[in-house]
């Protein structure tokens, strides 16, 4: 085993020596670990647990790339930074690669280069366990009577009234307020991230429910610089085998662990990737 590990080891050294001399393969290969632009702050993607270790989807995703790199998911080096920093971090070569929850638009892939995704964001439904309604049926139904908390921006009505048309909508200053508001009774539902109901629903059994009713998409990727074609290629194979292939088991534990959801039967034949 450790031979068979050594000669993959040695063979991804001899292709990324093929690769241009400033690739960021060659580069990370050559330093023998991987650096990463990530948070802390934000679960389920990447938070400090309680022994204050970074953890979460975001963390995975490195991890991988680093299993990719030299067999070994300890090889990598996170750089905290604010959401404000990932580009600058990121072009300025501070980091090799930014994964933090970062939003795919026309706009940012101006600046940087996007992996494949690896994972689809979307907006929900959390509803209390204890609450009069706990469904997104038993919510429509209510029409009028029922109240839904959402974070305050321009479009928060409409976000609301995609899913519940007539639903009264209380805007307030950050999403852990709106989940307050829910707790607290003053809010049939809370209108949050779709990653964040299913972790909130896995630590608090009992507590939280999943309406069922999941929309607006947006999607999630490895954040790259620009004009290096390498280093973009490994990335996207290695999530593609990660997510697809024979190596899922990291993505598809994090996948329970963080989002409390079961990753979807991969089935052979037709390439559906």
């Amino acid at each position: 085993m450790a031979a068979g590990a050594a000669a993959l080891a040695m063979s991804a050294r001899e292709a990324a020596a093929q690769s241009a001399p400033n690739s960021t393969l060659r580069t990370v290969l050559n330093r023998g670990k991987l650096i990463v632009g990530t948070g802390s702050t934000n679960a389920p993607w990447h938070f400090e647990d309680e022994k204050g270790q970074l953890t979460g989807m975001d963390i995975t995703i490195a991890q991988i790339l680093a299993r990719g790199l030299f067999d070994d998911v300890t090889k990598v080096e996170f750089v905290k930074q604010e959401p404000a920093a990932r580009i600058p971090n990121l072009t300025t070569g501070k980091v090799d690669c930014v994964i933090q929850f970062m939003t795919v638009s026309p706009a940012r892939a101006q600046l940087v280069n996007f992996s494949r995704p690896y994972y689809i964001e979307g907006v929900a439904l959390l509803t209390s366990a204890k609450g009069k309604y706990k469904t997104h049926k038993e919510l429509l139904d209510a029409g009028s009577q029922a109240k839904a908390s959402v974070l305050q921006n321009v479009d928060a009505d409409n976000l609301v009234h995609k899913a519940l048309p007539q639903a009264q909508v209380m805007q307030l200053d950050t999403q852990a307020n709106a989940i307050q508001a829910l707790d607290s009774g003053r809010a049939d539902a809370a209108v949050i991230d779709l990653s964040t109901v299913g972790w909130l629903v896995k630590r608090n059994p009992g507590k939280y429910l999943d309406s069922g009713f999941h929309y607006e998409t947006q999607i999630y990727s490895v954040a790259l610089r620009q004009s290096d074609l390498d280093w973009l290629a490994f990335v996207d194979t290695t999530l593609m085998v990660n997510m697809h292939g024979h190596q899922t088991d990291l993505y598809d534990k994090a996948f329970r662990d963080f989002f409390n959801t079961e990753p979807p039967r991969r089935v052979p034949g037709f390439p559906n990737i």
